[in-house]
Formats: C-alpha cells, sequence, structure tokens
C-alpha cells in the first residue's frame, strides 16, 4: 500500500523520468522524435522542480521547450553547418575552437548571473549547484541541436552532479533518471563518434 500511495504521490515525476530516458535513447539514436519527446518532458519537469524548489532548473525546462522546437527545425532543415547537401540533413561534426571559446564565455555569464538571481532572490538552497547544471545543460542542448559531438562530454559532468543534487532534494525518481542519463551518456559518446563524417 506504501509503494502505491507513494507512485500516486509522484506519477508526474514518474512519467517524466520515462519520458526522459526515452528521450536519450532517441538522442542516442539520433532519431528525430527526441524533440517531441523532449517537449513533453521539459513541460512535466517545471512542475517537478518547482515543487522542488528548483528555479533555475524549472527554467531550464522552458529553454529547452524552445531549443527543441529549434533543434526539431535544425535536424529537419539541416539548418546551418555541416549539411550533407544530398540528403539535407545535420551532421555530426566535432566542435570549433572559436565555439569553445564563445560558450565558455557564455556559460560564465550564464552561471554568475544566476547564481547571483538564485541567491539573492529565491529561497533556493543550492544557489550555485542549481546554476552550474542550469547553465551547463544550457549549453550542452545548444550543442546537442547543432549536432555537435563534444556536447556528450558536458552531460556526463551534468548528470554526474544532478545525481547528487537530486538525491539531496530527495527527488527520487529523478535521481534514477539523471543516473540512467550518466551511463547513456557515455553510450552516446561512442555510438556518435561512429557516425561523424
Amino acid at each position: 500500500m506504501a509503494v502505491i500511495n507513494w507512485i500516486s504521490g509522484n506519477y508526474i515525476e514518474i512519467f517524466g523520468a520515462l519520458a526522459g530516458i526515452i528521450y536519450v535513447f532517441l538522442e542516442i539514436r539520433q532519431n528525430l522524435w527526441l524533440w517531441p519527446v523532449g517537449i513533453a518532458t521539459s513541460a512535466v519537469y517545471i512542475i517537478v522542480f518547482f515543487t522542488g524548489k528548483l528555479y533555475a532548473d524549472m527554467s531550464l525546462q522552458g529553454y529547452y521547450l524552445i531549443i527543441s522546437i529549434l533543434g526539431w527545425y535544425w535536424w529537419l532543415n539541416g539548418g546551418k553547418g555541416d549539411v550533407d547537401i544530398k540528403e539535407k540533413v545535420l551532421n555530426v561534426t566535432h566542435i570549433k575552437p572559436k565555439i569553445i571559446f564563445i560558450l565558455t564565455l557564455v556559460f560564465a555569464i550564464l552561471f554568475t548571473g544566476m547564481w547571483l538571481i538564485l541567491h539573492h532572490l529565491t529561497d533556493s538552497p543550492v544557489p550555485g549547484w542549481d546554476s552550474f547544471i542550469t547553465s551547463l545543460s544550457i549549453i550542452a542542448t545548444w550543442m546537442l541541436a547543432r549536432k555537435i559531438y563534444e556536447h556528450w562530454y558536458l552531460w556526463i559532468v551534468v548528470n554526474g552532479v544532478a545525481v547528487v543534487l537530486f538525491l539531496t532534494r530527495g527527488l527520487y525518481p529523478t535521481v534514477a533518471l539523471y543516473a540512467v542519463y550518466c551511463v547513456m551518456s557515455f553510450v552516446g559518446l561512442k555510438e556518435w563518434r561512429k557516425t561523424i563524417k
């Protein structure tokens, strides 16, 4: 009976965790359906993170909704970048040094801004860690939308840190989800390496 009560009290988070696992599986396979699944997952996690007082992570889900629409478009139409003209698809590429510099700068600005807001304007118990995960996730998701191979390294870091953070917040289905994400990030790294042109 306790298990049933727990499930009924956490069904939204459980649904989000299951959708998230499907999302990463589709990401590894470079399947276009990852984007609509990602939209559903993000919508659910807006609620979960608001309830857990993880405001930066909640805001990140709004960003995921927007970047999922862009990613879906870029993956369908090639977008700017390394495109196979014949097939009109975006190819997996390595990150360029100029992009590393720009993304590092963007990360520093995002992290600092989020930390200041969370520390001074909210009741977040973990503003630094919440800001770190959120900032790095924004960068990694943009890289995914552009099919940049190295985004997997960022996900390994994000997911490992997130497991510890969510454990401290008592978000156990989400802890399980991010542990699976972490393992799947290593699989994605291996699988995407095979498809770099």
